[in-house]
């Protein structure tokens, strides 16, 4: 059954992602946690990341800004192997954490606990008009660069705080899109790299990546030719108050 659920659940987020806003990996990761380990999600997610961004370098990378790039880009993809390791150690952590809630023992662990507060932030983030509007000049494009990076790594959530830090930086609208696309294809491959050794724990499932891969292209393009990137406030928020719910849910341990 899996095998029909998880690509249409890859299928529908991405056609998602055209009218709400998000990103496919913000959305495409809870819902992959929901069958799978926490870190093994986010290891598929970000093989369906990289082949999005491979096709997306493909159509742009002749309008990416090198300047930029170097001095963002470098810095992410360092911290990018940072935040990779940190998933892995946070992902060996395996001890339980007891809790009573209302009377009911329950337990979670540390990587739930650590997913779950970064989809609370991240969420909050595209939310939240203060967040949103959060923009950084260009002479913080290095620690821009570390903080996306890391948290790509970390968990894949590496697009809002790209776009704080590359807005301000005097990109014209194609550069800006594609120098950000750029970034994010080599912070997918150097993370990627880290993952491979928890990847081999989903060599059985191969199949299944591959179609989720396919539907949530076959839905990117979909969503491209049905609304381009016009974001329905409303179901930005229906998504945004169910990305809330599963953050708190995952950090309890309820997932």
């Amino acid at each position: 059954m899996e095998y029909l659920l998880i690509p249409l659940l890859a299928f529908a987020l991405a056609i998602l992602t055209f009218f709400s806003g998000f990103g496919l990996g913000t959305l495409l990761a809870p819902g992959l946690m929901l069958f799978f380990p926490v870190e093994q999600a986010i290891a598929l997610t970000a093989v369906v990341h990289l082949l999005n961004n491979l096709y997306k370098f493909s159509l742009l990378r002749l309008e990416i800004d090198r300047g930029v790039f170097l001095g963002f880009g470098l810095p992410a993809i360092a911290a990018s192997f940072a935040g990779a390791w940190a998933l892995i150690r946070l992902s060996d952590l395996t001890q339980p954490i007891p809790y009573a809630l209302a009377g009911i023992e329950l337990e979670t662990q540390p990587l739930k606990i650590g997913m779950g507060t970064l989809l609370l932030f991240f969420a909050l983030m595209e939310l939240l008009p203060a967040l949103q509007n959060l923009r950084f000049g260009k002479g913080w494009l290095s620690l821009g660069g570390l903080l996306s990076g890391f948290f790509g790594g970390l968990s894949g959530h590496q697009g809002a705080l790209r776009a704080a830090f590359l807005s301000k930086a005097g990109l014209s609208k194609e550069a800006f899109v594609a120098t950000g696309v750029a970034v994010s294809l080599l912070i997918d491959l150097s993370r990627l790299s880290l993952y491979a050794g928890r990847m081999k724990d989903l060599q059985e499932a191969w199949l299944l990546m591959l179609l989720c891969t396919v539907a949530a292209l076959a839905g990117s393009l979909l969503g491209f030719s049905l609304l381009k990137k016009t974001s329905l406030p409303m179901l930005k928020s229906l998504l945004g108050s169910l990305l809330l719910l599963m953050a708190i849910a995952l950090g309890m341990g309820l997932i």
